[in-house]
């Protein structure tokens, strides 16, 4: 595992006054991996709780230590079964607040449903109940990295910390790809334009983005709002009123805006999890000339077969970090790397406990980062 560590940053963080308690939420042991790192750079022990499923697959939380008048960080790392992990969380925030905990912050990582923040045809903005579902619970406060799109954090009416992993990404370029001067910035859609743009500033690098047939970006789906009337009802417009038709999306033949021929190419997003359009991605850079392909992500979640493709594609490496478990797939796919962002969570929790300044980790960030 690759671990950064900002020469700013102590690598033991034990300063901090009394009244903090650090809980892990996951019955799941492999989830607890960063909860003990984080544990460990504060200085501190992890509280004791239990986390159970009962046999008709109930979440039960039994809390063995006082929370009483304490600064309580629950720490929940999204494991393969999403829906048990939001319970487990809610389960023990209202656990810790019946309990008379002074303030309880949520440490998430990977903000499970993030995906799910649009209207889309007849569904519903998950995200936005979720967050409303932490809220009632009992959650006082939210630090969570590289959330999918920003704007989750007006479901909040609580404090929320959206904390970045690119620079953990972008030292691992500088130190791990020793020829990453003569790299170019991809974007594997236009939706991810901004992201490329913001890496390629930073190692002043150039940008290309792929767009084309094989994509299928989030922002062309449909939102369902527009639905035609029914027959029976159309007698009710007037017959003078003409609705003008928004004319249907045709995607162009696939193309590569920027030279990538002879480069290393270096694709970015915030989520790796369906591998297919990163393969499709990878397979139109080599026709392109590209001779290495690297692809950076916050959270790699990696699900079903996506160790093995990645495995047999075109890709040399993935990197990605810890903000959720995937130790077994890098025992299928040795191209899978890791990157440790443990250090930043820890300091956000040092600083919020200590009721100290965030702004320290977001400096340098804009508003399109």
């Amino acid at each position: 595992m690759f671990c950064v560590a900002p020469p700013e940053l102590d690598t033991k963080m034990n300063i901090t006054k009394g009244g903090l308690v650090l809980f892990s939420a996951n019955s799941n042991s492999s989830c607890m991996e960063l909860s003990k790192k984080i544990a460990e750079r504060l200085g501190v022990e992890m509280g004791k709780v239990q986390v159970y499923q009962e046999p008709n697959r109930e979440t039960r939380v039994q809390i063995q230590e006082s929370v009483r008048g304490k600064d309580v960080f629950i720490i929940q790392t999204v494991s393969k079964d999403v829906n048990t992990t939001i319970m487990e969380l809610l389960i023990m925030v209202y656990a810790c607040k019946t309990s008379c905990a002074k303030s309880i912050i949520g440490v998430i990582p990977y903000f499970p449903y993030s995906k799910q923040c649009k209207m889309r045809k007849r569904g519903s903005i998950v995200s936005k109940l979720l967050a409303s579902m932490m809220c009632k619970a009992g959650l006082t406060h939210l630090i969570t990295m590289d959330l999918h799109q920003k704007e989750i954090q007006g479901f909040f009416n609580i404090p929320v910390d959206n904390l970045r992993a690119s620079p953990f990404l972008l030292q691992y370029i500088q130190e791990e790809i020793p020829d990453y001067r003569n790299a170019v910035i991809v974007a594997k859609s236009p939706a991810s334009a901004k992201r490329a743009q913001s890496f390629a500033e930073r190692l002043r690098l150039g940008i290309a983005v792929i767009h084309g047939e094989a994509q299928d970006a989030e922002s062309d789906l449909v939102d369902g709002r527009h639905s035609p009337p029914m027959v029976r009802s159309v007698a009710a417009i007037h017959p003078s009123l003409e609705i003008p038709m928004l004319i249907p999306k045709e995607k162009p033949p696939i193309t590569v805006v920027g030279d990538v021929g002879g480069r290393i190419a270096i694709i970015v997003d915030d989520i790796i999890d369906d591998v297919d359009t990163f393969l499709a991605a990878a397979e139109t850079l080599k026709e392109r000339g590209a001779y290495k392909i690297f692809v950076m992500a916050t959270h790699g979640l990696l699900s079903s077969d996506a160790p093995r493709l990645i495995e047999e594609s075109a890709i040399d490496e993935v990197v990605v970090t810890n903000t959720i478990p995937h130790e077994i797939q890098k025992l299928q796919c040795p191209k899978i790397k890791t990157v440790d962002i443990s250090m930043i969570l820890s300091e956000a929790i040092r600083r919020i406990h200590n009721g100290e300044s965030m702004s320290y980790l977001f400096r340098n960030i804009g508003l399109d980062d």
